[in-house]
């Protein structure tokens, strides 16, 4: 099996309910055999079962670390993209009640190319990474959607050797189909062009 990522042949790792997962040694990600993907219409109705409510406390705090980020690194000056904002987009709203210029992109529920054809000073990622089909593919366009000196701000739970895969909760989502391990965030920061990054938590940041 072939890593979607970096391309490398990659080793059966665990079955779970028919779940095929391979691990790759190369870049260190987890990821889910496309078998075993479901399907667009699926997918989107696992999606609108989501509770995000934009005015939860509770769901402000979880993005929380990408919003103090954007505001610790930018100004309202700058233009910012939240790439993946879902059925509730907390972090526009939370960002733009700040005064900055945000723009949103979601593939079920912002469905708006056009912001995809300019170029941004930062980009939210906030659970998103770990839905990616095709996370080559989605890095070079992150990449290409910022400007010199741009930041590329991404949250999710990283696989590592220590952690219990079988009883670890994150596998179990049906959308999850690729998982990180600190060494895939510096494969890509390498391999995609990042100048630099930084892991912080579950959140990594790559520096254009």
């Amino acid at each position: 099996m072939k890593c979607p990522l970096c391309s490398s042949p990659s080793n059966h790792f665990y079955s779970h309910n028919s779940r095929e997962f391979y691990f790759c040694t190369n870049c260190f990600s987890v990821f889910l055999d496309n078998k075993n993907y479901i399907s667009e219409e699926e997918e989107e109705k696992h999606y609108e079962h989501h509770n995000n409510d934009v005015n939860d406390l509770g769901y402000q705090e979880f993005v929380s670390p990408i919003v103090n980020a954007i505001k610790k690194d930018f100004t309202t000056k700058h233009k910012g993209l939240d790439f993946g904002s879902g059925t509730g987009p907390v972090i526009t709203k939370m960002l733009t009640d700040e005064g900055f210029s945000i723009m949103e992109y979601d593939p079920f529920f912002a469905n708006n190319p056009e912001v995809l054809t300019e170029k941004y000073d930062f980009i939210a990622c906030c659970e998103v990474i770990e839905h990616f089909h095709h996370p080559y593919k989605e890095f070079k366009k992150l990449y290409d959607l910022l400007l010199p000196g741009g930041k590329l701000y991404c949250k999710t739970d990283f696989f590592s050797e220590t952690k219990n895969f079988d009883t670890w909760y994150y596998k179990n989502d049906p959308t999850h189909v690729f998982f990180y391990h600190p060494k895939t965030m510096e494969w890509i920061s390498k391999n995609i062009g990042f100048s630099n990054y930084s892991i912080d938590g579950r959140m990594t940041v790559f520096e254009r």
